[in-house]
C-alpha cells in the first residue's frame, strides 16, 4: 500500500492508493483510491486532536468523489471526511479498462474492508459513518449485511450509521416490464456481459448539473453517462433481490431523497427540482429492507443527488443530515454542534468543485 499523495481536488485533500490484485473480471490489475479531507491547522483541529469520528463515502454510476463542500460541511461538524473510488471508477480506473464494470457486486467488499480498517485506525476506533449516493446506496447495504453476520456485526467494525443519498433500490417502469427485462439480463449478463445495452443516451440530468454550477472532470463523469454493460446490470439486479427479501444493516440509516421524480429526453428547468436519474417511490418503497432503524426524509425540489441541489433544497438536506447527526450522537445539540455555524446557509456551489 503505497502513503497519502496529493490528490487532484487541491489543498486539504489527499489519496491513497489502494491495491486490489488481479480483477476478477480479467481486465488486468485493479486498485481503489481512498481521499481524505485534512483541513489546514485550525480549521477543525490541531493534528493531534482531529475528530474521532469520521464520514466515509461511496459514489454511485457514472460518477467519483468531486462534491468538496460536502466534506467540508462534515468537517464543520466534527468529522473526519473520507470518500472512496471504486475499482475501474473515476480517479481508479486504468487505461482499458471497462468504466465501473463488475459481474459481481461483492467484489466491492475488497476495497469496502480495506477503507474500513484505514479509517477506523484513523480515528483510534471513535466510530464511522457510512454515505452513498445512487449506486452506492446499493452497494453500502449490501456489505453490511455480510459485515453484520461476521462475528461483532457491524458495530464492532467500527460502523456507527448509515447515510443514503437517492439510493438505487429497483429497476424504472413498471412490474411487468422489470420482471421480463430482468430476466433477459439475466441470460444476457452471464454470455454477454461486456455488452452494452441498447438506448439512447440522454444528457438530461448531467446538463442540469453543469448549469448549475456544478464543475467536475467529464471524462470521470461524462454528461451522458458510460455504457450500462449487461454483465454489470446482472449484478446489479441481483443486489436488488438480495434488498427485497430484506437486508439488516446492523445501524440506524438516514435516507434522503428527491420529493418527485420526472425522466425527459432534453433539459428544461423543472429538471433542476426533480429526481430524473430514479423513480423515488421505489426508493419509498424498498427503504424498510434495510432492517434497524431508518428514517426517511424527502427534499422537496431536490435533484437526484440531493446534495448536488439548488441552494434551497441543499440547506434542507444540510439540515436534515445534521439533525440526525444530532440524534445518531446523542448530543442534543438538534444538528448544529458548537462551531459549526449557520447550517441553514450550506457553502454554495463555486464552479470549483473539480
Amino acid at each position: 500500500m503505497t502513503t497519502w499523495q496529493p490528490d487532484i481536488l487541491g489543498d486539504g485533500y489527499e489519496q491513497l492508493v489502494l491495491p486490489l490484485g488481479d480483477d476478477p473480471d480479467g481486465e488486468g490489475d485493479i486498485t481503489a483510491t481512498l481521499v481524505r479531507y485534512q483541513p489546514a491547522t485550525g480549521a477543525v483541529g490541531e493534528p493531534s486532536t482531529l475528530p474521532r469520528r469520521a464520514v466515509l463515502y461511496v459514489h454511485g454510476f457514472t460518477d467519483y468523489f468531486f462534491q468538496q463542500h460536502l466534506a467540508e460541511h462534515f468537517a464543520a461538524q466534527g468529522y473526519r471526511f473520507f470518500a472512496l473510488d471504486l475499482r475501474k471508477c473515476g480517479r481508479s480506473r486504468a487505461p482499458g479498462q471497462t468504466p465501473h464494470f463488475v459481474t459481481d457486486l461483492e467484489y466491492y467488499d475488497q476495497e469496502l474492508d480495506d477503507a474500513l480498517r484505514i479509517v477506523s485506525a484513523e480515528v483510534s476506533g471513535g466510530g464511522v459513518v457510512l454515505a452513498a449516493h445512487s449506486t452506492g446506496g446499493l452497494v453500502l447495504p449490501l456489505w453490511l449485511d455480510r459485515l453484520q453476520r461476521r462475528p461483532g456485526g457491524s458495530a464492532s467494525a467500527g460502523v456507527s450509521g448509515l447515510i443514503l443519498n437517492s439510493p438505487w433500490f429497483d429497476l424504472q417502469g413498471p412490474s411487468y416490464l422489470r420482471n421480463v427485462g430482468t430476466a433477459a439480463i439475466d441470460v444476457l449478463g452471464r454470455v454477454r456481459p461486456h455488452s452494452a445495452v441498447p438506448g439512447r443516451k440522454l444528457d438530461t440530468y448531467g446538463v442540469s448539473l453543469q448549469n448549475g454550477g456544478w464543475s467536475y472532470d467529464l471524462d470521470m463523469k461524462p454528461l451522458t453517462g458510460f455504457p450500462i454493460r449487461f454483465g454489470w446490470l446482472r449484478a446489479v439486479r441481483i443486489g436488488h433481490a438480495r434488498l427485497h427479501r430484506g437486508l439488516d444493516v446492523g445501524v440506524p440509516s438516514l435516507i434522503l431523497r428527491s420529493g418527485a421524480s420526472r425522466f425527459a429526453p432534453k433539459y428544461d428547468a423543472t429538471i433542476d427540482t426533480v429526481d430524473a436519474v430514479l423513480d423515488v417511490r421505489q426508493i419509498a418503497r424498498w427503504a424498510g429492507c434495510l432492517g434497524d432503524r431508518t428514517t426517511i426524509v424527502p427534499i422537496a425540489g431536490a435533484r437526484h443527488d440531493v446534495f448536488l441541489s439548488t441552494p434551497g433544497p441543499l440547506a434542507a438536506a444540510f439540515r436534515e443530515l445534521d439533525l440526525w447527526l444530532g440524534w445518531l450522537n446523542g448530543d442534543g445539540t438538534a444538528g448544529e454542534p458548537a462551531g459549526a455555524g449557520d447550517v441553514s446557509a450550506p457553502p454554495q456551489p463555486t464552479g470549483e468543485h473539480a
